[in-house]
């Protein structure tokens, strides 16, 4: 006997892109995507690193993980990829729009280059990169599931980072809200977006705002995440089983929101 209440959290079947899915909190959220199933392309700016990520992956937890380079924080690096996955798919059922940049500077020395690199990767490249895709994403909608836009955030958007990372936190605080603007204009079309502001992950990005120069295994995460109230820093799981509700029926109905995925950062701030 079947129940309204089966398959409430598959993703068995859809076709994901993840941005910035070489790495950090991108990896972890493609690596949950192909345990529950779904067929996932992973784009990043290192064409090595990504194709080595994508058959890690795969070797880990089998299904099928493609790499899409691409430099997204240029527009024709964005135009590229959406041209190359829609040479290759039919429709798309899972957006997560995860690539990101970072620039940290004390006010006064703060550059040019550190605002407009963060804000056209971070902003820019999110807003193109979905407009660009809009008919897969409208093609997957067709088929009488909606398909999910999930934009990472920050809770630096949420609240102020004690990091001198200025156009970082603004760029977050963006994508938050046009993550609202977009849900505003495309729920109607059964195209879902929602923004996951993480706190505190072992990621390459946390380890060089707090002193350890980008390394990311050999690092005390432990101490670190003392300073959260949860006591400990995020795990794969914690970031992929939220992406992974989103993108499923039992997400169905949470739309145009920011979810802090961060063990109580912002609650406690």
């Amino acid at each position: 006997m079947t129940s309204p209440f089966d398959d409430l959290f598959s993703i068995r079947g859809k076709t994901a892109l993840v941005t910035g899915g070489s790495r950090g909190i991108g990896e972890m959220i493609a690596a949950g995507f192909l345990a529950h199933g779904a067929k996932v392309y992973i784009s990043s700016r290192k064409a090595d690193v990504c194709e080595a990520t994508a058959a890690r992956l795969m070797q880990a937890h089998g299904g099928q993980c493609i790499a899409l380079p691409a430099d997204l924080s240029r527009l024709d690096g964005v135009e590229s990829l959406a041209q190359r996955l829609a040479a290759l798919e039919p429709r798309l059922d899972i957006l997560v729009n995860n690539a990101g940049a970072a620039w940290g500077a004390p006010l006064e020395e703060f550059p040019e280059i550190g605002w407009d690199k963060v804000m056209d990767t971070n902003v820019k490249a999110v807003f193109f990169l979905t407009q660009k895709l809009l008919p897969l994403l409208r093609a997957a909608a067709a088929t009488g599931t909606p398909s999910r836009v999930i934009n990472i955030g920050s809770i630096d958007g949420l609240k102020s980072a004690i990091f001198d990372s200025f156009s970082y936190g603004a760029s977050k605080a963006a994508v938050h809200h046009l993550t609202r603007f977009m849900a505003a204009h495309l729920t109607k079309e059964r195209i879902l977006f929602n923004a996951i502001a993480p706190g505190p992950f072992p990621t390459w990005m946390l380890s060089t705002g707090v002193g350890f120069g980008g390394e990311t295994d050999n690092v005390d995460w432990d101490t670190v995440g003392q300073r959260n109230p949860s006591g400990r820093v995020g795990t794969p799981q914690d970031i992929a089983g939220l992406a992974i509700f989103l993108s499923s029926r039992a997400g169905e109905y949470v739309i145009g929101q920011t979810i802090a995925c961060d063990g109580g950062s912002v609650a406690a701030s």
